[in-house]
């Protein structure tokens, strides 16, 4: 009886860790936030805007933030270092200000929004007609469709493109509206495994009421991830009227190194460059 009560004891003893070791509820997973909010940031040799130069061809830092919800809507700003000379008198900052709704089904996907691209300190009134009109600006609205890693986007401007008013083919300018310039942009990239990737893109601005402001622009590239930087390497070309060296017509894309606003007037200094030539561009970019 005494070895019988031991033995009961000891059994007792070893099944209760043992018991409540399997009782204890597992830790649930914490649910998934449906808020999204990244960063990025990037030094360019060179910026180019729909294959046009807007610095010069020196160097750009660049950088933004991207806020996006598990329904689909987002909105973002993204910022560079730009040339007065590119079109933005007394000015030296881009800041876009864009937002939308962006969804896929599968390899399918939809991309509605908008985006005002503002340049502080600017002075848009010599480039039109009229009254003082500020800082220049851009306003468009777009739509984006994409299968897997194929994109075709369309861009729409609701106001004079970039604060421009029209000109003719001598390049005097005609006080209309350039209002409806849009800009259509298809691009594709492919995965080659081990961090490196190709890209290219097509694009063509139409531009309202600009003579020899319409072109087609293109790129071609090849990156690779190191750790989350992104290295890349692309050639940029268009075919944009931007000769320097005497042309017979009107040559738009011929831009002077800086543009200075004197009462209304544009002061352009004696260095200028075509913006739409062919170059290639080197870059460094992280995502966070």
């Amino acid at each position: 009886m005494k070895k019988l009560l031991i033995a009961s004891a000891l059994a007792t003893a070893f099944a209760l860790p043992a018991a409540a070791q399997t009782a204890a509820p597992a830790a649930e997973a914490a649910p998934a936030s449906p808020h999204t909010l990244t960063a990025n940031i990037g030094l360019f040799s060179s910026y180019r805007f729909r294959g046009i130069d807007q610095t010069y061809g020196k160097p750009a830092l660049q950088g933004g933030f991207d806020y996006a919800h598990e329904s689909g809507f987002y909105a973002g700003n993204w910022n560079s270092n730009v040339s007065s000379g590119a079109g933005f008198p007394d000015g030296n900052l881009e800041m876009d200000f864009y937002g939308g709704w962006k969804k896929t089904w599968g390899d399918w996907g939809l991309d509605l929004g908008g985006i005002v691209y503002y340049y502080p300190g600017s002075e848009g009134r010599g480039l039109g007609i009229g009254a003082d009109k500020g800082a220049v600006t851009n306003k468009e609205l777009y739509i984006g469709g994409s299968w897997k890693t194929v994109s075709l986007k369309y861009y729409h401007s609701v106001d004079d493109y970039f604060s421009l008013r029209g000109w003719d083919s001598t390049g005097a300018s005609t006080g209309k509206s350039t209002k409806g310039t849009h800009y259509i942009d298809l691009s594709a990239s492919y995965d080659l495994g081990n961090g490196w990737g190709v890209n290219g893109h097509v694009g063509h601005l139409s531009a309202k009421r600009m003579s020899n402001g319409s072109y087609t622009d293109w790129k071609v590239g090849v990156t690779k991830d190191f750790s989350g930087w992104v290295v890349g390497l692309s050639y940029v070309g268009t075919n944009a009227d931007g000769d320097c060296s005497g042309a017979t017509t009107y040559q738009p894309y011929c831009f002077a190194k800086s543009i200075q606003d004197d009462d209304g007037a544009l002061d352009l200094s004696s260095s200028n460059k075509d913006a739409g030539r062919g170059i290639a561009v080197l870059s460094v970019s992280r995502t966070f």
